[in-house]
């Protein structure tokens, strides 16, 4: 069972090799299709800001737009601020979770050929979405997702966050690697606008509070060309201020429910115990008793440290306490664990059909 662990993980690392190359400034004499940015927003009065800020003139953007998900806060008026056009969301129809239903407010309202999306939270250059589109339309992707660098502003997230992202990583391989599970970020997405819209838009994944990854594996399922791009160059997304914001915020959706079926959810689970849960505590349980270190857990805690380092470059500080990252890793599988037997139906003050 734990040489079997060990070789999935390690097969699906390998997928580094093979990954696609990064996402880079557009070349200044690309032609770069007309973009609209769409952004939507519940209560984000304090993050959208800074969001807006960065596109400011933007390279082929034609507008920005936020559409106000029936925010209790000044969200409108920070976008008008900032010169977007504000798209006042209607309210949620039966079946359709909220983030899904506001950016099909988006699209429809958009009027660029490509539309790149942004989380509020998202800190991106202004070149970012040139960038993208530019990347998409060279390569033929039809839907390109893009994962950020983050920052962690407190110790605490920093120890936390990256043992969770390598539950990602032990589960799909880094970003941009060739794998048969598909695995997206929607805090950042560009898609053409017209083609998408007319195969539905999001009506396909419309219930999904993972939307991004029930997204990316519907259009592979149809037959589109589908990657997720290393960004971390032109984007940071501060998601989480805390321990506690990271745990229970990224915890929600970790386990990729209503994406994953359970028994996919029940093996990873299985294999993230033994290859990165258990490994740590065994090698020191054994050291702490004088006692010669079990071979395999060595090798799975070389193989834990060498992924650390490869995931440094997707962290704005990595100080002690992500270098200390390791000793979360029982806690971030166990958070997992949770979120697979007791899948939340909550987000953003909105309660979700079961």
């Amino acid at each position: 069972m734990r040489l079997t662990a060990a070789a999935v993980v390690v097969r699906r690392l390998a997928g580094a090799g093979r990954r696609v190359a990064p996402l880079e400034a557009a070349p200044a004499d690309a032609r770069i299709p007309a973009i609209s940015v769409v952004i939507p927003a519940r209560d984000e009065e304090y993050r959208l800001g800074p969001c807006l800020a960065a596109l400011a003139g933007a390279r082929s953007v034609v507008e920005l737009i936020v559409v106000d998900d029936q925010s209790s806060d000044s969200t409108a008026a920070v976008a008008h601020a900032y010169g977007a056009t504000v798209v006042s969301g209607a309210a949620l129809p039966e079946g359709w979770a909220g983030k899904c239903w506001a950016l099909q407010q988006g699209f429809e309202a958009a009027t660029g050929e490509w539309v790149v999306t942004l989380d509020a939270d998202t800190r991106p250059v202004a070149e970012l979405p040139a960038a993208v589109v530019a990347r998409a339309c060279a390569d033929r992707f039809d839907l390109v997702t893009v994962a950020g660098r983050f920052d962690c502003p407190t110790a605490g997230s920093r120890w936390l966050h990256p043992a969770m992202l390598t539950t990602l990583v032990y589960r799909f391989g880094p970003p941009g690697a060739s794998a048969s599970r598909v695995l997206a970020n929607g805090q950042c997405m560009a898609v053409e606008r017209s083609r998408f819209l007319a195969s539905g838009g999001f009506a396909a994944v419309k219930g999904h509070l993972v939307e991004d990854v029930a997204l990316a594996r519907s259009r592979r399922a149809a037959g589109d060309s589908v990657a997720m791009l290393d960004g971390t160059d032109l984007l940071t997304v501060r998601m989480f201020e805390s321990l506690a914001d990271t745990w229970s915020g990224w915890g929600r959706s970790l386990a990729l429910p209503g994406v994953e079926r359970p028994v996919r959810q029940f093996a990873d689970v299985a294999v993230l115990a033994v290859t990165q849960a258990f490994p740590l505590v065994r090698l020191i349980s054994r050291l702490a008793r004088r006692r010669r270190p079990d071979p395999l857990d060595a090798a799975l805690v070389v193989l834990r440290l060498g992924t650390l380092a490869g995931t440094a470059r997707a962290y704005g500080r990595t100080d002690l306490a992500y270098w200390c990252s390791p000793l979360a890793d029982g806690p971030a599988v166990g958070r997992l664990a949770w979120g697979v037997l007791r899948p939340s139906h909550r987000w953003r003050g909105r309660e979700y059909a079961r």
